[in-house]
């Protein structure tokens, strides 16, 4: 089976341009894809405020539902800026966009390096966070948690390749499963703590863990700061929509924000649900059960709706990683079109997808996941920096956007560098709460880095003016192409001559090297076999076989070149190299014609000693030099 019938059986058949409208997402659809991460966050941000209180004992954790009322509310106010982002940035970008347009090139790549390591981080901590709720259930499966993570990433990337509709399809299921279960557990929850409708009240539970430390003033009010920034996991994923605005159904951004919302109610509506019941049922953090297991355990005991919370639970955060894979591939395309990332990023594969951003994105994240073991908790130190930062140069973005527009008079419009701007009224209300909103979510990235640092945030810390750093090199290197290739004051003298010779390496004299040799004769009048000789017995055998041909090797020179080592690649690009340093061809494009083998079948290729490919490679360093292949199809007459 060749390659190509391997991919068309894994990916399926290349969809044509056209019908790219066609695999656009309706809102049902999207809410899967894009909203996966934040819904999912559900399963573990409680729990982070939690973990970081107990530290003063469990009777700490009752402050859990004040600071989460604070984080939903936190989470309501990027909501309503990322909804303004997608009306006044219709065509997709996010952050990047917003703060290329309103605060400049530098805050813009400092947006989108940390976006692009947040949203490998999703992919790592999300598949490892679903591995920690399939062990959670099955315990005996934990040895294999670094293989249940990496299969995950596989199956997801999997998915991906065949195409945004499709992938949306599939994973819509466990979404809503999710989402449904968990709100019938909050809906019965709240039912039994008020004994609402006859039902019975749930057991609190009498667990109490003493304090490990006593800490006032300014310390207490620190830790009480390093909970609330815990919980602000809840806002991951958040900025995908704004990022795919592209991605949905016309009209485009009315669907985005529609969609937008829908996230924002379903998110929170679970977040507050989870967070209220775990606190006023006095669950305590353990490091073998989550508290969304504990909670449900505790409401509907260990039957077919605790099983279906738990797998739906463990297959949404796996799917979590699906919203990474939508905004990374749309991210660096739209970092490569403005020239900071490779030219191929920007590239669809044959299902209309960013697949080369998919694979760089699967790769490096299970790199991570092994590192780290799969261990969600040793990762989430590195987790929600990125967002966290990117939140805050969004809001400053907006809040610049929207003082332009507050300056401007009914019916007046200006044109900024990426979209038009209009009269819009309640300017300024908006313009003070994405104020409080950058300012909120800057005080939540200083405390993450601030407090995470040395437990692993300083990796963070480095890798964004890192991808900032190669940000710009790439497009220092596309411009010195540009420059290179530009026709700009032009002189024709200025071009290189071609040079009136050709050489052709050869290692026998056989009907390959031979079409060779007869294809550089057209090209010139001066053609030169150039052949390495490691022995005497090699020697005589070539020359014995040129002497059979005099027709087809007339005008053509025979260099001999005898050599006492086994590397015949070095002895021809020397030869080749001193053709090119000499006066008689000095700064002309010189021209080396190349036999080589093309087998008929894939593995033939690893028969064979590459000769031909280790040459080209060797000779790429030279400027003044065409190299061109003469294929040689071993399999099929000539």
């Amino acid at each position: 089976m060749t390659f190509s019938a391997i991919k068309r059986f894994l990916i399926g058949d290349p969809f044509p341009t056209s019908m790219d409208i066609h695999e656009r997402l309706d809102k049902v659809r999207a809410l899967a894809v894009f909203a996966s991460d934040p819904i999912s966050s559900n399963a573990y941000a409680t729990e982070a405020i939690m973990s970081v209180l107990i530290i003063l004992g469990s009777q700490s954790l009752a402050l859990t539902w004040p600071l989460g009322l604070a984080v939903a509310s936190l989470v309501l106010m990027v909501v309503f800026s990322y909804i303004q982002t997608i009306l006044h940035y219709p065509d997709g970008g996010g952050a990047y966009t917003v703060a290329k347009d309103n605060l400049g090139e530098f805050p813009s790549l400092l947006a989108a390096a940390a976006l692009l390591t947040d949203y490998i981080l999703t992919v790592s901590v999300s598949v490892s966070a679903g591995v920690r709720a399939v062990t959670s259930a099955f315990p005996e499966t934990y040895d294999y948690r670094v293989q249940m993570a990496i299969f995950a990433i596989i199956f997801i990337t999997w998915m991906n390749l065949r195409g945004v509709r499709e992938s949306g399809t599939i994973f819509a299921i466990p979404t809503y499963a999710f989402v449904g279960g968990v709100l019938l557990v909050i809906l019965l929850g709240v039912g039994r703590y008020f004994q609402l409708f006859g039902l019975s009240a749930i057991p609190v539970m009498e667990h109490s863990v003493p304090s490990s430390t006593s800490l006032t003033g300014l310390a207490y009010i620190w830790l009480l700061l390093r909970a609330f920034s815990g919980g602000c996991t809840a806002l991951t994923g958040i900025e995908a929509i704004s990022n795919g605005v592209q991605a949905f159904k016309p009209p485009e951004s009315k669907n985005a924000v529609k969609t937008m919302v829908a996230m924002g109610i379903m998110a929170m509506s679970l977040f507050i649900g989870i967070t209220f019941l775990a606190t006023h049922i006095h669950l305590v953090p353990e490091e073998t059960e989550s508290i969304l297991s504990q909670m449900t355990k505790a409401i509907t005991g260990r039957n077919f709706l605790y099983f279906w919370v738990q797998s739906f639970t463990a297959a949404i955060l796996f799917l979590a990683a699906n919203t990474a894979y939508q905004d990374f591939p749309r991210l660096s395309s739209f970092l490569s079109k403005d020239g900071f990332m490779p030219r191929w990023m920007q590239n669809r594969g044959d299902r209309l997808v960013y697949s080369w951003g998919i694979a760089v994105l699967a790769l490096i994240a299970s790199i991570i996941v092994i590192v780290f073991q799969a261990d969600e908790i040793a990762m989430l130190p590195l987790y929600a920096l990125g967002v966290m930062l990117s939140f805050s140069i969004s809001q400053a973005g907006m809040f610049r956007l929207m003082g332009r527009i507050a300056h401007l008079k009914p019916g007046q419009s200006i044109r900024t560098l990426v979209t038009n701007i209009h009269y819009e009224r309640g300017a300024r209300w908006k313009q003070a709460l994405n104020a409080v909103g950058s300012i909120v979510t800057f005080i939540v990235f200083i405390i993450l880095m601030s407090t995470k640092f040395l437990e692993g945030a300083w990796i963070v810390i480095a890798i964004i003016p890192v991808l900032v750093y190669m940000f710009y090199s790439i497009r220092k290197h596309y411009e010195s192409v540009a420059a290179a290739l530009s026709t700009k004051e032009l002189q024709p003298a200025s071009l290189l001559d071609v040079a009136d010779i050709v050489i052709v390496p050869i290692g026998d004299v056989h009907r390959g090297s031979l079409r060779a040799l007869m294809y550089a004769k057209r090209l010139s009048k001066d053609v030169r076999a150039v052949c390495v000789m490691t022995s005497p017995n090699a020697k005589e055998h070539v020359l014995r076989r040129w002497k059979r041909f005099p027709k087809l090797t007339r005008r053509i020179k025979l260099i001999p070149i005898e050599y006492d080592y086994r590397d015949v690649i070095t002895p021809v690009v020397q030869y080749i190299e001193n053709i090119i340093n000499s006066d008689e061809f000095s700064n002309q494009l010189i021209t080396v014609v190349i036999p080589a083998f093309v087998p008929k079948q894939e593995f033939g290729r690893l028969l064979h000693n590459q000769s031909a490919a280790q040459l080209q490679w060797a000779l790429r360093q030279y400027k003044n030099l065409v190299i061109i292949n003469v294929p040689i199809h071993i399999d099929s007459k000539m």
